[in-house]
């Protein structure tokens, strides 16, 4: 039976992260047995304690201060035992019953690597915020000149891999915040993996919803692209 490892880097999501593992375990595989991962990234709400009560279905890790997903992130990779990987928010902002259309490049042989695309496919979407979808847009065509690839959707969520692709560059990966989505394309284009694109659903959330992502972690993606596909 094949395995896959879901990564789940948690900050300050107390009220929907219990909601987020259910739909995890409740995504059906079949023949595919589901290793949760959560890494709690110091958060202050309450969540740890919601964590706790998660301990019989997920493996639980705990950074003692906040870091950023980036380094949730990597300790997560660092933990997981599966034939497969995949990056899944606690948010809910992605929807868990995508996973089979992630998965079904990587477990015919097709790609090393699956990016959920918010932007193609005709899976619902949230309409939401103008002036993020164009930023995503300006970071995803700047990465695409210098990895030279075309990417839909760098800035997303949803991404998985074959366990030897992701050996392939985990032990590289520094980013400690948001600037691990644009340094994940980067190594990935420099391996030369076998990357696909699956569009995907998407229910966005504004900042009084709890969205954590700003203008400024725009500016610093702009200096992770550079600074990992030209002095890394």
């Amino acid at each position: 039976m094949k395995r896959l490892s879901i990564i789940i880097p948690v900050f300050n999501e107390r009220a929907i992260v219990a909601l987020a593992v259910k739909r995890v375990l409740a995504v059906e595989l079949p023949g595919i047995e589901k290793e949760v991962i959560i890494v709690d990234d110091g958060s202050t709400d309450g969540t740890g304690a919601v964590l706790d009560s998660l301990a019989h279905s997920a493996t639980i890790f705990r950074l003692e201060k906040n870091q950023g997903k980036g380094a949730a992130l990597r300790r997560g990779f660092a933990e997981a035992t599966g034939d497969f990987v995949i990056i899944q928010d606690a948010d809910l902002e992605y929807d868990p019953k995508d996973y089979p259309l992630m998965l079904e490049p990587l477990l015919d042989g097709r790609a090393d690597v699956v990016y959920g695309s918010r932007f193609m496919g005709h899976r619902p979407h949230r309409v939401l915020l103008f002036w993020h979808y164009v930023g995503n847009k300006v970071l995803t065509t700047f990465s695409n000149m210098l990895t030279d690839l075309n990417l839909s959707d760098i800035e997303t969520c949803y991404k998985a891999f074959t366990k030897n692709a992701l050996a392939s560059f985990k032990d590289d990966l520094s980013s400690n915040r948001f600037g691990i989505e644009p340094e994940l394309t980067a190594r990935i284009a420099k391996k030369r993996l076998r990357i696909y694109e699956v569009g995907i659903s998407y229910s966005g959330r504004t900042y009084a919803e709890g969205k954590k992502v700003g203008w400024k972690d725009g500016f610093s993606a702009l200096w992770c692209i550079i600074r990992f596909n030209i002095f890394s």
